[in-house]
């Protein structure tokens, strides 16, 4: 028979109760974990060449736009700016870049609150719906993705000359808020399967309706994904150019995609003038991107639910 020692015993009591002394072997899952922890050169160079490519043009925008128009004629708009200037900007204030900003700005925050106030009770209602019914609503509203909105652009048109709304803002955040539905339920519903029915019964048990359900545990535990699609959708909004372009024709009613076109004409080959006018559009989204950049995170990877 064996003799027990006291290398054996400890092992036999480090196996039983979970625990190693330091140095000891942990077995295949060890390896796993250091290699997971090891450095990945190949990752950090295609990060490295990836932030060229996004840094280079925003770098080459805003030091262009601090330049003489003589001096970024030459060429050379990778060096820094010799002879630094503020009258691109004054030039792009004095023609009526605040009126298409503020146009812009209506615009996206129509978008998006309106989005936000038609997508949440009917992802809600999705979630708590009992049957098929709910899940047809939802497959019907995710076929909007299939369909570009250059293909029903036409029948759009028509659509909102007869609704009288041509050549307004309306005539914009309509179609944008309509588009940027499906994938708001998309986010919407899935952040709302996240929440555990415990809670809903609880709420059910003290009498709580369906609208404190979904105002006070619904919307509250859904803060990521109801950020992340604000800000996306207010990223359509700022951006769209489609719905402005065709929808709108008077100047008053101008949003800055079709502005910023017609002040480069206007400018001819200021190229530093064009230059200002685009980093000042990029400035609003850029705070709200830095404000709401960690439940963005969270609401993207899924856990915006828990």
């Amino acid at each position: 028979m064996a003799v027990d020692t006291r290398a054996d015993r400890a092992g036999a009591a480090a196996l039983a109760t979970g625990t190693r002394r330091p140095g000891e072997n942990r077995g295949p899952h060890r390896g796993l974990r250091a290699r997971l922890r090891r450095d990945n050169p190949i990752a950090g160079v295609a990060s490295f060449v990836w932030l060229l490519i996004v840094i280079i043009p925003v770098y080459v925008m805003v030091n262009a736009s601090f330049m003489p128009q003589s001096a970024a004629l030459g060429g050379r708009l990778l060096e820094p700016a010799a002879h630094f200037t503020l009258d691109n900007y004054r030039l792009v204030l004095r023609n009526g870049f605040l009126h298409l900003l503020l146009n812009n700005v209506i615009v996206t925050v129509s978008t998006v609150v309106l989005t936000l106030l038609l997508s949440v009770p009917m992802a809600f209602a999705i979630v708590r719906a009992r049957g098929s019914k709910g899940l047809l609503v939802f497959r019907v509203f995710l076929l909007g993705l299939a369909i570009p909105a250059p293909v029903i652009i036409v029948p759009l048109y028509v659509m909102v000359s007869k609704m009288g709304i041509y050549d307004s803002l309306w005539a914009i955040i309509l179609p944008t808020t309509a588009f940027a539905m499906p994938v708001t339920l998309l986010v919407l519903v899935g952040t709302m399967r996240d929440i555990s029915e415990e809670l809903y019964e609880a709420m059910a048990l003290d009498g709580a309706t369906p609208l404190r359900m979904m105002l006070k545990l619904a919307v509250p535990l859904s803060k990521g994904g109801i950020s992340t699609v604000s800000v996306f959708t207010g990223l359509a909004a700022w951006n769209g150019l489609l719905f402005p372009l065709i929808l709108t024709q008077s100047p008053q009613n101008e949003v800055l995609t079709t502005g910023l076109w017609s002040l480069s004409s206007q400018y001819g080959v200021n190229l530093p003038a064009t230059l200002a006018a685009l980093t000042l559009s990029g400035i609003p989204m850029l705070v709200v991107y830095l404000l709401a950049r960690r439940t963005l995170i969270s609401g993207v990877m899924g856990v915006g639910g828990k």
